[in-house]
Protein backbone atom coordinates (compact mmCIF):
# COMPACT_ATOMS: atom_id res chain seq x y z
CA UNK A 1 0.00 0.00 0.00
CA UNK A 2 1.25 3.73 -0.08
CA UNK A 3 3.72 4.31 2.27
CA UNK A 4 3.33 8.02 2.91
CA UNK A 5 -0.10 9.30 4.76
CA UNK A 6 -2.07 12.32 4.00
CA UNK A 7 -5.43 13.70 5.19
CA UNK A 8 -5.51 11.41 8.12
CA UNK A 9 -8.87 11.84 9.84
CA UNK A 10 -8.45 13.05 13.08
CA UNK A 11 -9.93 10.97 15.89
CA UNK A 12 -9.72 10.94 20.03
CA UNK A 13 -6.53 9.39 21.61
CA UNK A 14 -8.10 6.42 22.13
CA UNK A 15 -11.07 6.74 19.53
CA UNK A 16 -11.05 4.61 16.50
CA UNK A 17 -9.99 6.76 13.41
CA UNK A 18 -12.81 7.86 10.90
CA UNK A 19 -11.62 6.17 7.94
CA UNK A 20 -11.58 2.73 9.90
CA UNK A 21 -14.99 2.93 11.10
CA UNK A 22 -15.84 3.92 7.30
CA UNK A 23 -14.09 1.00 6.49
CA UNK A 24 -15.59 -1.55 8.32
CA UNK A 25 -18.94 -0.71 7.79
CA UNK A 26 -18.53 -1.39 4.20
CA UNK A 27 -16.88 -4.30 4.51
CA UNK A 28 -19.24 -5.64 7.05
CA UNK A 29 -22.14 -4.79 4.85
CA UNK A 30 -19.67 -6.22 1.60
CA UNK A 31 -19.14 -9.99 3.53
CA UNK A 32 -22.15 -10.24 4.99
CA UNK A 33 -22.54 -11.78 1.43
CA UNK A 34 -20.29 -13.82 1.59
CA UNK A 35 -22.65 -16.08 3.74
CA UNK A 36 -25.84 -14.74 3.48
CA UNK A 37 -26.96 -17.67 0.79
CA UNK A 38 -26.61 -20.73 2.52
CA UNK A 39 -29.38 -20.42 4.30
CA UNK A 40 -31.21 -20.25 1.03
CA UNK A 41 -29.47 -23.75 -0.40
CA UNK A 42 -32.44 -25.77 0.14
CA UNK A 43 -35.04 -23.12 -1.17
CA UNK A 44 -32.31 -22.51 -4.57
CA UNK A 45 -32.34 -26.48 -4.98
CA UNK A 46 -35.92 -26.31 -5.26
CA UNK A 47 -36.55 -23.68 -7.50
CA UNK A 48 -33.73 -23.42 -9.77
CA UNK A 49 -33.62 -27.37 -10.22
CA UNK A 50 -29.96 -28.09 -9.28
CA UNK A 51 -28.35 -29.98 -6.81
CA UNK A 52 -26.87 -29.94 -3.14
CA UNK A 53 -23.29 -30.27 -4.55
CA UNK A 54 -24.23 -27.21 -7.21
CA UNK A 55 -26.15 -24.82 -4.88
CA UNK A 56 -23.09 -24.71 -2.57
CA UNK A 57 -21.19 -22.85 -5.64
CA UNK A 58 -23.15 -20.26 -4.86
CA UNK A 59 -20.46 -19.70 -1.40
CA UNK A 60 -17.86 -21.70 -2.81
CA UNK A 61 -17.75 -19.33 -5.62
CA UNK A 62 -17.79 -16.44 -4.19
CA UNK A 63 -14.70 -17.44 -1.67
CA UNK A 64 -12.59 -18.72 -4.45
CA UNK A 65 -13.76 -15.11 -6.54
CA UNK A 66 -12.21 -13.59 -3.68
CA UNK A 67 -9.04 -15.83 -3.16
CA UNK A 68 -8.27 -15.15 -6.79
CA UNK A 69 -8.96 -11.61 -6.57
CA UNK A 70 -7.30 -10.27 -3.68
CA UNK A 71 -3.61 -10.78 -4.45
CA UNK A 72 -4.35 -8.71 -7.09
CA UNK A 73 -5.31 -5.81 -5.00
CA UNK A 74 -2.12 -4.81 -3.70
CA UNK A 75 -0.87 -3.90 -7.03
CA UNK A 76 -4.88 -2.21 -8.05
CA UNK A 77 -4.20 -0.01 -4.50
CA UNK A 78 -0.71 1.00 -5.18
CA UNK A 79 -2.27 2.83 -8.58
CA UNK A 80 -5.63 4.61 -7.13
CA UNK A 81 -6.21 6.42 -4.12
CA UNK A 82 -7.96 5.17 -0.85
CA UNK A 83 -12.04 7.10 -2.62
CA UNK A 84 -11.05 5.79 -5.69
CA UNK A 85 -10.09 2.74 -4.57
CA UNK A 86 -14.05 2.45 -2.29
CA UNK A 87 -15.70 3.31 -5.15
CA UNK A 88 -14.40 1.11 -7.58
CA UNK A 89 -15.37 -1.79 -4.69
CA UNK A 90 -18.52 -1.11 -3.89
CA UNK A 91 -19.65 -0.01 -7.44
CA UNK A 92 -18.73 -3.51 -8.74
CA UNK A 93 -20.30 -5.27 -5.75
CA UNK A 94 -23.69 -2.85 -5.92
CA UNK A 95 -23.77 -4.13 -9.89
CA UNK A 96 -23.39 -7.55 -8.60
CA UNK A 97 -25.62 -7.40 -6.66
CA UNK A 98 -28.40 -6.04 -8.72
CA UNK A 99 -27.52 -8.68 -11.46
CA UNK A 100 -27.82 -11.82 -8.35
CA UNK A 101 -31.55 -9.70 -8.03
CA UNK A 102 -32.69 -10.48 -11.42
CA UNK A 103 -30.72 -13.59 -12.35
CA UNK A 104 -33.24 -15.62 -14.41
CA UNK A 105 -31.51 -18.69 -13.96
CA UNK A 106 -28.75 -20.21 -11.89
CA UNK A 107 -25.57 -19.51 -14.16
CA UNK A 108 -26.73 -15.84 -14.28
CA UNK A 109 -27.12 -16.06 -10.31
CA UNK A 110 -23.23 -17.55 -10.19
CA UNK A 111 -21.95 -14.93 -12.24
CA UNK A 112 -23.70 -12.09 -9.99
CA UNK A 113 -21.78 -13.87 -7.03
CA UNK A 114 -18.55 -14.00 -8.70
CA UNK A 115 -19.21 -10.22 -9.58
CA UNK A 116 -20.21 -9.35 -6.02
CA UNK A 117 -16.90 -11.05 -5.02
CA UNK A 118 -14.68 -9.40 -6.89
CA UNK A 119 -15.90 -5.98 -5.27
CA UNK A 120 -15.53 -7.39 -1.67
CA UNK A 121 -12.27 -8.48 -2.29
CA UNK A 122 -10.70 -4.88 -2.80
CA UNK A 123 -12.75 -3.97 0.77
CA UNK A 124 -10.33 -6.61 2.59
CA UNK A 125 -6.87 -5.64 2.38
CA UNK A 126 -8.11 -2.09 2.23
CA UNK A 127 -9.34 -1.85 5.53
CA UNK A 128 -6.63 -4.26 7.07
CA UNK A 129 -3.61 -1.90 5.24
CA UNK A 130 -5.46 1.21 6.07
CA UNK A 131 -6.00 0.29 9.93
CA UNK A 132 -2.20 -0.85 10.57
CA UNK A 133 -1.24 2.31 9.07
CA UNK A 134 -3.06 4.89 11.01
CA UNK A 135 -3.87 3.35 14.08
CA UNK A 136 -1.02 3.12 16.75
CA UNK A 137 0.45 -0.27 18.11
CA UNK A 138 -1.07 0.02 21.60
CA UNK A 139 -4.72 0.13 20.09
CA UNK A 140 -4.56 -2.36 17.82
CA UNK A 141 -6.05 -4.83 19.79
CA UNK A 142 -9.38 -2.43 20.44
CA UNK A 143 -9.01 -1.44 16.97
CA UNK A 144 -8.83 -4.69 15.43
CA UNK A 145 -11.76 -6.21 17.83
CA UNK A 146 -13.91 -3.79 15.94
CA UNK A 147 -12.58 -5.12 12.79
CA UNK A 148 -13.45 -8.50 13.52
CA UNK A 149 -17.36 -7.23 13.18
CA UNK A 150 -16.30 -7.37 9.21
CA UNK A 151 -13.86 -10.21 9.18
CA UNK A 152 -15.23 -12.81 11.05
CA UNK A 153 -18.98 -11.85 12.41
CA UNK A 154 -20.56 -10.64 9.03
CA UNK A 155 -19.72 -14.48 7.72
CA UNK A 156 -21.09 -15.88 11.35
CA UNK A 157 -24.07 -13.58 10.84
CA UNK A 158 -24.92 -14.35 7.29
CA UNK A 159 -27.08 -17.50 7.65
CA UNK A 160 -29.08 -15.85 10.57
CA UNK A 161 -30.01 -12.63 8.54
CA UNK A 162 -31.14 -14.96 5.37
CA UNK A 163 -33.49 -16.65 7.62
CA UNK A 164 -35.27 -13.86 8.69
CA UNK A 165 -35.35 -12.49 5.32
CA UNK A 166 -36.33 -15.70 3.30
CA UNK A 167 -39.09 -15.70 5.46
CA UNK A 168 -40.80 -13.21 4.06
CA UNK A 169 -40.44 -14.74 0.43
CA UNK A 170 -38.25 -15.93 -2.41
CA UNK A 171 -34.13 -16.05 -2.16
CA UNK A 172 -34.15 -13.04 -4.75
CA UNK A 173 -34.83 -10.69 -1.96
CA UNK A 174 -31.73 -11.62 -0.35
CA UNK A 175 -30.17 -9.20 -2.47
CA UNK A 176 -33.05 -6.97 -2.59
CA UNK A 177 -32.37 -6.04 1.03
CA UNK A 178 -28.97 -5.46 0.23
CA UNK A 179 -28.95 -3.29 -2.37
CA UNK A 180 -30.18 -0.06 -0.69
CA UNK A 181 -27.88 -0.53 2.29
CA UNK A 182 -25.18 -0.87 0.31
CA UNK A 183 -26.14 1.63 -1.48
CA UNK A 184 -26.13 4.59 1.19
CA UNK A 185 -23.00 2.97 2.95
CA UNK A 186 -21.79 3.87 -0.67
CA UNK A 187 -22.80 7.36 -0.71
CA UNK A 188 -22.37 8.81 3.16
CA UNK A 189 -18.73 6.56 3.12
CA UNK A 190 -17.41 8.63 -0.12
CA UNK A 191 -19.14 11.89 1.47
CA UNK A 192 -16.78 11.25 4.62
CA UNK A 193 -13.85 9.27 3.43
CA UNK A 194 -10.54 10.77 3.16
CA UNK A 195 -7.30 9.75 1.34
CA UNK A 196 -4.86 7.68 2.86
CA UNK A 197 -1.53 8.02 1.22
CA UNK A 198 -0.72 8.45 -2.45
CA UNK A 199 -1.02 6.48 -5.59
CA UNK A 200 1.86 4.83 -6.93
CA UNK A 201 2.83 3.67 -10.39
CA UNK A 202 4.04 -0.22 -10.24
CA UNK A 203 3.11 -3.08 -12.29
CA UNK A 204 1.79 -7.16 -12.14
CA UNK A 205 2.81 -10.02 -12.92
CA UNK A 206 -0.15 -11.56 -14.39
CA UNK A 207 1.01 -14.76 -14.70
CA UNK A 208 1.34 -15.13 -11.02
CA UNK A 209 -2.18 -13.57 -10.85
CA UNK A 210 -3.76 -16.61 -13.51
CA UNK A 211 -1.30 -19.58 -11.61
CA UNK A 212 -3.17 -18.14 -8.41
CA UNK A 213 -6.54 -18.43 -10.06
CA UNK A 214 -6.21 -21.37 -11.45
CA UNK A 215 -4.20 -23.40 -8.60
CA UNK A 216 -6.10 -22.36 -5.55
CA UNK A 217 -9.72 -22.94 -8.16
CA UNK A 218 -8.72 -25.98 -9.55
CA UNK A 219 -7.64 -27.45 -6.15
CA UNK A 220 -11.10 -26.97 -4.18
CA UNK A 221 -13.20 -27.81 -7.27
CA UNK A 222 -11.47 -30.93 -7.95
CA UNK A 223 -12.44 -31.75 -3.91
CA UNK A 224 -15.83 -30.73 -4.21
CA UNK A 225 -16.11 -33.46 -6.84
CA UNK A 226 -15.28 -36.08 -4.83
CA UNK A 227 -19.08 -36.44 -3.32
CA UNK A 228 -20.38 -36.96 -6.48
CA UNK A 229 -20.11 -40.62 -6.93
CA UNK A 230 -17.30 -43.10 -8.39
CA UNK A 231 -17.74 -42.02 -12.18
CA UNK A 232 -15.94 -38.38 -11.05
CA UNK A 233 -13.34 -39.67 -8.77
CA UNK A 234 -11.04 -39.71 -11.74
CA UNK A 235 -11.66 -36.11 -12.62
CA UNK A 236 -11.45 -34.88 -9.01
CA UNK A 237 -8.00 -36.24 -9.14
CA UNK A 238 -6.83 -35.16 -12.04
CA UNK A 239 -8.16 -31.72 -11.29
CA UNK A 240 -6.84 -31.37 -7.57
CA UNK A 241 -3.62 -32.69 -9.17
CA UNK A 242 -3.54 -29.65 -11.87
CA UNK A 243 -4.70 -27.29 -8.95
CA UNK A 244 -1.59 -28.28 -6.77
CA UNK A 245 0.72 -27.98 -9.63
CA UNK A 246 -0.46 -24.44 -10.51
CA UNK A 247 0.17 -23.38 -6.79
CA UNK A 248 3.22 -24.68 -7.37
CA UNK A 249 4.27 -22.76 -9.90
CA UNK A 250 2.85 -19.73 -8.36
CA UNK A 251 5.17 -20.34 -5.54
CA UNK A 252 8.17 -21.08 -7.31
CA UNK A 253 7.78 -17.87 -9.54
CA UNK A 254 7.34 -15.58 -6.30
CA UNK A 255 10.46 -16.62 -4.73
CA UNK A 256 12.11 -15.73 -8.60
CA UNK A 257 10.44 -12.17 -8.45
CA UNK A 258 11.57 -11.59 -4.99
CA UNK A 259 15.05 -11.94 -6.12
CA UNK A 260 14.37 -9.54 -9.77
CA UNK A 261 11.27 -7.78 -9.32
CA UNK A 262 8.05 -7.23 -7.31
CA UNK A 263 6.43 -10.39 -6.41
CA UNK A 264 2.58 -10.42 -6.58
CA UNK A 265 2.84 -11.86 -2.90
CA UNK A 266 6.10 -11.67 -0.79
CA UNK A 267 6.73 -14.81 0.09
CA UNK A 268 9.16 -13.17 3.20
CA UNK A 269 6.21 -12.82 5.36
CA UNK A 270 6.27 -16.32 6.17
CA UNK A 271 9.95 -15.57 7.58
CA UNK A 272 8.31 -14.00 10.41
CA UNK A 273 7.40 -16.85 12.71
CA UNK A 274 4.33 -15.56 14.26
CA UNK A 275 2.83 -14.26 11.06
CA UNK A 276 2.91 -17.77 9.77
CA UNK A 277 1.76 -19.49 13.17
CA UNK A 278 -1.13 -17.11 12.89
CA UNK A 279 -1.55 -17.58 9.41
CA UNK A 280 -2.30 -21.17 10.05
CA UNK A 281 -4.18 -21.31 12.75
CA UNK A 282 -6.48 -18.77 10.92
CA UNK A 283 -7.08 -21.10 8.45
CA UNK A 284 -8.07 -24.03 10.57
CA UNK A 285 -10.42 -22.04 12.24
CA UNK A 286 -12.14 -20.75 9.62
CA UNK A 287 -12.07 -23.87 7.79
CA UNK A 288 -13.68 -25.22 10.84
CA UNK A 289 -16.12 -21.84 11.15
CA UNK A 290 -17.44 -22.66 7.37
CA UNK A 291 -17.64 -26.39 7.56
CA UNK A 292 -20.34 -26.10 10.84
CA UNK A 293 -22.34 -23.02 8.91
CA UNK A 294 -22.84 -24.97 5.76
CA UNK A 295 -23.55 -27.98 7.72
CA UNK A 296 -25.83 -27.04 10.51
CA UNK A 297 -29.26 -25.43 8.14
CA UNK A 298 -28.97 -28.27 6.05
CA UNK A 299 -29.46 -30.31 9.35
CA UNK A 300 -32.16 -27.89 10.85
CA UNK A 301 -34.06 -27.84 7.97
CA UNK A 302 -33.81 -30.77 5.99
CA UNK A 303 -33.25 -33.26 9.09
CA UNK A 304 -35.47 -30.88 11.82
CA UNK A 305 -37.88 -29.56 9.66
CA UNK A 306 -37.34 -26.05 10.71
CA UNK A 307 -38.02 -23.28 8.77
CA UNK A 308 -35.52 -20.76 7.34
CA UNK A 309 -36.87 -18.23 9.82
CA UNK A 310 -36.72 -20.49 12.85
CA UNK A 311 -33.14 -21.86 11.82
CA UNK A 312 -32.05 -17.83 11.53
CA UNK A 313 -33.43 -17.22 14.97
CA UNK A 314 -31.70 -20.46 16.53
CA UNK A 315 -28.68 -19.63 14.93
CA UNK A 316 -28.60 -15.78 15.62
CA UNK A 317 -27.42 -15.89 19.13
CA UNK A 318 -24.33 -17.21 18.49
CA UNK A 319 -23.27 -14.64 15.76
CA UNK A 320 -24.32 -11.90 17.90
CA UNK A 321 -22.63 -13.17 21.01
CA UNK A 322 -19.33 -13.34 18.69
CA UNK A 323 -19.79 -9.77 17.43
CA UNK A 324 -20.57 -8.42 20.88
CA UNK A 325 -17.52 -9.99 22.66
CA UNK A 326 -14.80 -8.63 19.52
CA UNK A 327 -14.50 -5.43 20.94
CA UNK A 328 -14.11 -6.78 24.53
CA UNK A 329 -11.69 -9.17 23.34
CA UNK A 330 -9.82 -6.82 21.35
CA UNK A 331 -9.16 -4.49 24.86
CA UNK A 332 -8.51 -7.81 26.89
CA UNK A 333 -5.70 -8.65 24.14
CA UNK A 334 -4.30 -5.10 24.79
CA UNK A 335 -4.12 -5.53 28.66
CA UNK A 336 -3.00 -9.27 28.75
CA UNK A 337 -2.05 -10.81 25.60
CA UNK A 338 -2.61 -13.79 22.95
CA UNK A 339 -2.46 -16.60 25.55
CA UNK A 340 -5.33 -16.00 27.58
CA UNK A 341 -7.56 -15.66 24.97
CA UNK A 342 -6.12 -17.95 22.01
CA UNK A 343 -5.60 -21.45 24.00
CA UNK A 344 -8.90 -21.64 25.80
CA UNK A 345 -10.58 -20.48 22.36
CA UNK A 346 -8.82 -23.60 20.53
CA UNK A 347 -10.09 -25.77 22.93
CA UNK A 348 -13.47 -24.27 23.14
CA UNK A 349 -13.62 -24.73 19.46
CA UNK A 350 -12.78 -28.22 19.80
CA UNK A 351 -15.02 -28.86 22.55
CA UNK A 352 -18.22 -27.43 20.51
CA UNK A 353 -17.38 -29.26 17.19
CA UNK A 354 -17.13 -32.56 19.09
CA UNK A 355 -20.41 -31.78 20.74
CA UNK A 356 -22.07 -31.53 17.01
CA UNK A 357 -20.66 -35.14 16.39
CA UNK A 358 -23.45 -36.52 18.62
CA UNK A 359 -26.50 -34.49 16.72
CA UNK A 360 -29.35 -36.59 16.36
CA UNK A 361 -33.12 -36.07 15.39
CA UNK A 362 -34.22 -35.39 18.91
CA UNK A 363 -31.27 -33.66 20.31
CA UNK A 364 -33.19 -30.34 21.77
CA UNK A 365 -32.49 -27.33 20.31
CA UNK A 366 -31.04 -25.78 23.38
CA UNK A 367 -28.05 -27.95 23.03
CA UNK A 368 -27.66 -27.22 19.38
CA UNK A 369 -28.24 -23.31 20.19
CA UNK A 370 -25.58 -23.89 23.16
CA UNK A 371 -22.65 -25.52 21.00
CA UNK A 372 -22.95 -22.94 18.09
CA UNK A 373 -23.10 -20.55 20.72
CA UNK A 374 -19.76 -21.75 22.33
CA UNK A 375 -18.33 -22.35 18.99
CA UNK A 376 -18.78 -18.93 17.88
CA UNK A 377 -17.58 -17.01 21.29
CA UNK A 378 -14.56 -19.56 20.87
CA UNK A 379 -13.81 -18.03 17.58
CA UNK A 380 -14.17 -14.49 19.16
CA UNK A 381 -11.66 -14.85 21.26
CA UNK A 382 -9.60 -16.50 18.77
CA UNK A 383 -9.44 -14.15 15.55
CA UNK A 384 -8.85 -10.65 16.96
CA UNK A 385 -6.11 -12.13 18.38
CA UNK A 386 -4.14 -14.02 16.20
CA UNK A 387 -5.26 -10.68 13.31
CA UNK A 388 -3.57 -8.39 15.65
CA UNK A 389 -0.63 -10.86 17.04
CA UNK A 390 0.17 -11.96 13.19
CA UNK A 391 0.12 -8.36 11.69
CA UNK A 392 1.86 -7.01 14.12
CA UNK A 393 5.10 -8.87 13.37
CA UNK A 394 5.62 -7.67 10.00
CA UNK A 395 7.39 -4.44 9.09
CA UNK A 396 5.24 -1.86 7.97
CA UNK A 397 6.45 -2.35 4.28
CA UNK A 398 5.09 -6.11 3.94
CA UNK A 399 1.88 -4.91 5.72
CA UNK A 400 0.71 -5.12 2.19
CA UNK A 401 1.52 -8.51 1.34
CA UNK A 402 0.76 -9.66 5.10
CA UNK A 403 -2.98 -8.86 4.43
CA UNK A 404 -3.00 -9.84 1.09
CA UNK A 405 -1.83 -13.50 2.24
CA UNK A 406 -3.98 -13.82 4.94
CA UNK A 407 -7.43 -12.39 2.52
CA UNK A 408 -6.69 -15.08 0.44
CA UNK A 409 -5.66 -18.01 2.40
CA UNK A 410 -8.60 -17.13 4.69
CA UNK A 411 -10.96 -17.55 1.23
CA UNK A 412 -9.51 -20.77 0.23
CA UNK A 413 -9.67 -22.29 3.91
CA UNK A 414 -13.43 -20.77 3.77
CA UNK A 415 -13.92 -22.43 0.33
CA UNK A 416 -12.37 -25.78 1.82
CA UNK A 417 -14.15 -26.34 4.71
CA UNK A 418 -17.26 -26.32 2.91
CA UNK A 419 -15.85 -28.18 0.12
CA UNK A 420 -14.94 -30.82 2.57
CA UNK A 421 -17.74 -31.22 4.72
CA UNK A 422 -20.06 -31.82 1.82
CA UNK A 423 -17.93 -34.12 0.22
CA UNK A 424 -17.81 -36.45 2.97
CA UNK A 425 -21.41 -35.85 3.97
CA UNK A 426 -22.39 -36.42 0.03
CA UNK A 427 -20.37 -39.72 0.17
CA UNK A 428 -21.06 -41.17 3.52
CA UNK A 429 -24.51 -40.70 2.62
CA UNK A 430 -24.45 -41.98 -0.87
CA UNK A 431 -23.08 -45.32 0.56
CA UNK A 432 -25.27 -45.83 3.29
CA UNK A 433 -28.25 -45.47 0.74
CA UNK A 434 -26.82 -47.92 -1.62
CA UNK A 435 -26.12 -50.32 1.26
CA UNK A 436 -30.37 -49.63 1.99
CA UNK A 437 -30.14 -47.58 4.88
CA UNK A 438 -33.12 -44.93 4.78
CA UNK A 439 -31.94 -41.42 3.25
CA UNK A 440 -32.57 -39.34 6.77
CA UNK A 441 -30.40 -41.69 8.79
CA UNK A 442 -27.55 -41.58 5.84
CA UNK A 443 -27.50 -38.12 5.94
CA UNK A 444 -27.49 -37.83 9.15
CA UNK A 445 -24.36 -40.35 9.59
CA UNK A 446 -22.88 -38.27 7.15
CA UNK A 447 -23.32 -35.23 9.01
CA UNK A 448 -22.13 -36.80 11.85
CA UNK A 449 -18.38 -38.01 9.94
CA UNK A 450 -18.56 -34.44 8.62
CA UNK A 451 -18.27 -33.16 12.24
CA UNK A 452 -15.66 -35.60 13.24
CA UNK A 453 -13.72 -34.44 10.33
CA UNK A 454 -13.98 -30.99 10.94
CA UNK A 455 -13.09 -31.46 15.21
CA UNK A 456 -10.52 -33.61 13.89
CA UNK A 457 -8.80 -30.56 12.16
CA UNK A 458 -9.72 -28.15 14.85
CA UNK A 459 -7.25 -30.36 17.34
CA UNK A 460 -4.40 -28.79 15.68
CA UNK A 461 -5.17 -25.21 16.71
CA UNK A 462 -4.97 -25.99 20.38
CA UNK A 463 -0.81 -27.09 19.30
CA UNK A 464 -0.20 -24.22 17.02
CA UNK A 465 -1.59 -21.82 20.04
CA UNK A 466 0.49 -23.12 22.39
CA UNK A 467 3.42 -21.92 19.95
CA UNK A 468 2.36 -18.47 19.55
CA UNK A 469 3.88 -15.94 21.77
CA UNK A 470 2.06 -13.50 24.31
CA UNK A 471 3.08 -10.34 22.22
CA UNK A 472 4.98 -9.47 19.26
CA UNK A 473 8.53 -9.00 19.55
CA UNK A 474 9.73 -7.52 16.92
CA UNK A 475 13.32 -7.70 17.59
CA UNK A 476 12.94 -11.36 17.72
CA UNK A 477 11.57 -11.83 14.27
CA UNK A 478 13.74 -13.15 12.08
CA UNK A 479 14.81 -9.95 9.53
CA UNK A 480 14.38 -9.28 6.00
CA UNK A 481 16.69 -10.20 3.50
CA UNK A 482 18.30 -7.43 2.23
CA UNK A 483 16.74 -7.58 -1.57
CA UNK A 484 13.06 -6.54 -0.32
Amino acid sequence: MPAAIQDQPTAKASGTPVVVRLLVLATFVVILNETLMINAIPRLMESLHVTEHAAQWVSTAFMLTMAAVIPITGWFLQRVTTRQGYTIAMGVFLAGTALCAVAPSFTVLLLGRIVQAAGTAVMMPLLMTTLMTVVPEQDRGRVMGNVTLAISVAPALGPAVSGLILQLGSWRLLFVAVLPIAGAVTYFGLRQLKNIGEPQVSTIDWVSAAMAALGFGGFVYGLSLFGEGDAQLGPSIGIVVAGVAAITIFVLRQLKLQRTGAPLMDLRTLKHRTFALSLALMCIAFLAMMGSMILLPLYLQNLRGLTPLQTGLLLMPGGLAMGLLGPTVGKLYDRFGSRPLVLPGSIAIVLSLAGFTQISTTMPYWQVLALHALLMISLAATFTPIFTLGMGALPPKLYPHGSSILGTLQQVAAALGTALVVTVMSARTGQLVTEGASTASAQLSGMRLAFVVATALAVVTIVVAAMLPNRTAKTAEEPLHAAV
